[in-house]
């Protein structure tokens, strides 16, 4: 029998501390994950889910994007996956009962991670304006209040359609297709505060948004670079892939300002060395950088490439820059004429030799790959951060090479597949032709609204109605206070969901709660059983079937959910078979073939057990779609965080026991926390100097050039080897230090691993 959620709240500003693990995984993973299962599923549900996670003929992960192998293991998950597996096909449920008991008040006042434990949502719910409950609605209802509130707008645009990653491609066209039917492109998403960086950085340098590798890229690598990522929490099955490059010959180095225990050691459960035995050490050098200097650090490999093709020349693919690439010359100028040691060793923390050692490495190795993260893309110079690595790459010839290329990698699920079927706030013109052709309307041409333009125009009372298909938005977003706020100015705020998050109980005048299938559940409409598809972080896009009985009788899917507010709210007027696409999904496939390239008999491709890969045109033939016509080589100016005296740089993390705001628990395993989350991380120096002992309590405020501040109260301290200078705390408990104006330059993603804070003495009221 599966267990009941907490009655209570635990509290989470007490955690034990132990020492930080040097290995991951192992044992204790199976442990965990399974323990977890067996509390939210029962022990045969259990069994009966996770045997078909990321199996061909079974449903994607919604933990992560990491891609699947041809040749899979019956157990093709890890402990993450399985949480989260386990908490979208828990037994537990809430029910008009349960809003009933609790109010809006009731529930504001709970943690994220109490409102995850009550379970699956199974009726669609309304919040009337005054009312302090919500109240059961029938969907037909809620469609009439969602069209009443858009009709009434003086404008589409002030609208906000918000897409989480987990939303299948299917739904997701189609989402994108009302809301440009409606007449807005405000279609922002979660990849605004996560990979945005990157979209920028590699649409202007190799003309693709996306990565350039496969997985088995990774195993011809004679090196791979990981900056800015902890792939033991994150995407821990790319622990496996990194076990089988090491194993044929394949180098490491890790770029992190926190030790990873994933990096640093790998006990691989599927086997007998992983579970009984020492594992897999991962990283061949760790490069301990500072807060925000990876973009020095590449700028310095790359000079000391190009200083080195003085006495070889093989150091410098001349081949390949001549034939493939524009502004070299330009680049190696600025890069040679920025050879200040002492300002690169004071922007990126390490010392000359460490980085010589690198250089090294980078030189002996013929194909050379480099993944990352959040680490690299949520910083004010991302972009150009994330191109100094395009320009490493470029230097030796690493694009559209097997073993070679730029690895962004995306957290949720289908992330990258939303913004390949439109989901985008700055739509390419041809896509947007491609859509009035097939349609038979003129979408909207003036750029929409993105995630951080959103706010703030609900905050200044130019957006009025806010829908989300899926995510968790008040807690995902910067700047807490201003987001809680902006929300609460809207007309009408909707959540398509599966579960309670706190975005249910920050609502507008009006809200409603739209409960969802989930992967794991049959989807069967009219036309028979469904299935959809979802892309990967490497460009693979595959069907995903669930299995198990819904929640509850009264779930749409996100298909029919979109289908039937696009009839309520265009009517008539619209020309698009939404009644068809509710009905048979292979309908929507046949018209994302129409529309997006790459999806040419889509319904044939995606039937193919494993599916398909999509084009990338520097990958397959290092055909370059940009302005030039070729891979450019950029030359902005090196930038790094500069910290005032008695200031640490603060970055925003995940616990393990979480995935972006969903909190499965209370516990950070590889980092020696328990039973809490209001922890900050710091060197031991860096405490000792601000008189702070292990386990003392201060607040983080943080400090901003327009003499503003914002304080996050009552966090315990814990001596950590950080980078000196640099520390670390959990999100979204920190969001609230971070201005809704501090963005990366270009992408403007929030920019939340550099935030200066002072820790000062616990304030009191």
């Amino acid at each position: 029998m599966a267990g009941k959620p907490p009655a209570s709240d635990p509290v989470q500003d007490a955690p034990e501390v132990s020492e930080p693990q040097h290995s991951a995984v192992g044992l204790p993973a199976i442990t965990h994950a399974l323990r977890i299962s067996q509390q939210q599923m029962g022990v045969r549900r259990t069994a009966l889910t996770l045997l078909r996670v990321n199996q061909k003929e079974g449903f994607d992960c919604p933990g992560c994007a990491w891609p699947e192998g041809e040749h899979r293991h019956t157990a093709e998950f890890c402990e993450n996956g399985a949480k989260a597996v386990a908490e979208e096909a828990t037994l537990r449920r809430v029910t008009p009962a349960f809003f009933a008991d609790h109010s809006v008040a009731d529930l504001a006042d709970r943690s994220g991670y109490w409102l995850g434990q009550q379970g699956r949502l199974t009726h669609p719910m309304y919040l009337a304006e005054g009312a302090d409950h919500y109240t059961p609605v029938t969907w037909a209802r809620a469609f009439d209040i969602i069209g009443e509130e858009l009709t009434a707008l003086d404008s589409p645009d002030e609208a906000v359609f918000y897409t989480s990653g987990r939303t299948s491609n299917e739904a997701a066209f189609l989402y994108q297709l009302f809301a440009r039917e409606f007449g807005t492109n405000n279609l922002p998403d979660c990849s605004n505060m996560c990979h945005e960086s990157s979209g920028s950085a590699l649409s202007e340098t190799i003309g693709v948004g996306k990565g350039s590798v496969l997985l088995e890229d990774l195993y011809q690598a004679d090196l791979i670079i990981i900056a800015g990522q902890n792939p033991g929490t994150n995407h821990p099955r790319m622990l496996t892939a990194l076990e089988k490059a090491k194993a044929g010959g394949t180098k490491i180095i890790s770029i992190n300002p926190l030790p990873e225990a994933g990096l640093e050691r790998f006990k691989n459960p599927q086997t007998p060395r992983g579970l009984a035995g020492g594992g897999t050490a991962l990283t061949d050098l760790f490069l301990q950088v500072r807060l925000g200097g990876d973009q020095a650090l590449f700028r310095a490999l790359n000079r000391l490439i190009l200083e080195a093709a003085a006495d070889d020349p093989g150091a410098v693919d001349t081949e390949f820059i001549r034939e493939h690439t524009h502004g070299y010359e330009e680049f190696a100028a600025a890069a040679r004429a920025d050879d200040d040691w002492d300002a690169t060793l004071r922007a990126t923390g390490l010392t000359r030799e460490k980085i010589e050692s690198a250089l090294r490495m980078v030189l002996a190795s013929r194909r050379t790959i480099v993944c990352w993260a959040m680490g690299l893309t949520q910083h004010k110079h991302s972009v150009p951060s994330i191109q100094e690595i395009v320009n490493f790459l470029l230097l030796r010839g690493n694009i559209g090479r097997p073993g070679a290329g730029v690895c962004p990698v995306r957290g949720h699920s289908n992330v990258q597949g939303d913004r390949t079927m439109g989901i985008f706030e700055r739509p390419e013109p041809g896509f947007l032709d491609a859509l009035e052709k097939e349609f038979g309307f003129a979408p909207p041409r003036e750029h929409g609204l993105d995630v951080v333009r959103a706010i703030r125009a609900l905050r200044d009372g130019q957006a009025k109605v806010f829908l989300a298909m899926g995510g968790n938005f008040v807690s995902a977003t910067p700047d807490t206070d201003v987001t809680e706020a902006a929300v609460r100015r809207a007309r009408l705020t909707v959540h398509v969901s599966t579960k309670l998050n706190r975005s249910h109980v920050v609502t507008g005048a009006r809200a409603l709660i739209l409960p969802t299938l989930g992967r794991t559940e049959r989807d069967v409409q009219s036309g028979g059983e469904q299935f959809v598809t979802v892309e990967d972080s490497m460009g693979m896009v595959h069907a995903s079937r669930g299995r198990l009985e819904p929640a509850s009788p009264q779930l749409l899917s996100e298909t029919a959910i979109v289908t039937r507010l696009a009839r309520r709210v265009l009517g008539e007027a619209s020309r698009t078979p939404w009644a068809e696409f509710e009905k048979d999904y292979a309908t929507i496939r046949d018209r994302i073939a129409a529309v997006i390239p790459g999806f040419d008999d889509f319904n044939a491709k995606a039937a193919r057990p494993g599916g398909f890969t999509l084009p990338h045109a520097p990958r397959d033939s290092r055909r370059f779609p940009t302005a030039t016509g070729k891979a450019n080589f950029t030359t902005a100016p090196v930038e790094y965080p500069v910290v005032p005296e008695g200031r640490l740089l603060l970055q925003t993390l995940r616990s393990h026991d979480q995935y972006n705001t969903t909190i499965y628990g209370l516990n950070d395993r590889y980092r020696g926390i328990k039973n809490g989350r209001r922890v900050v991380l710091v060197h031991p120096e860096d405490a000792r100097e601000r008189g702070l002992a292990d386990g003392a309590y201060t607040d983080l405020v943080s400090e901003w050039t327009d003499g503003s501040e914002r304080r996050a109260p009552g966090f315990r301290v814990v001596h950590y080897p950080t980078a000196r200078g640099c520390a670390a705390a959990y999100y979204p408990e920190t969001n609230v230090l971070i201005p809704l104006d501090h963005t990366a330059d270009t992408s403007n993603t929030p920019a939340a691993k550099s935030v200066v804070i002072r820790l000062e003495q616990p304030h009191r009221d």
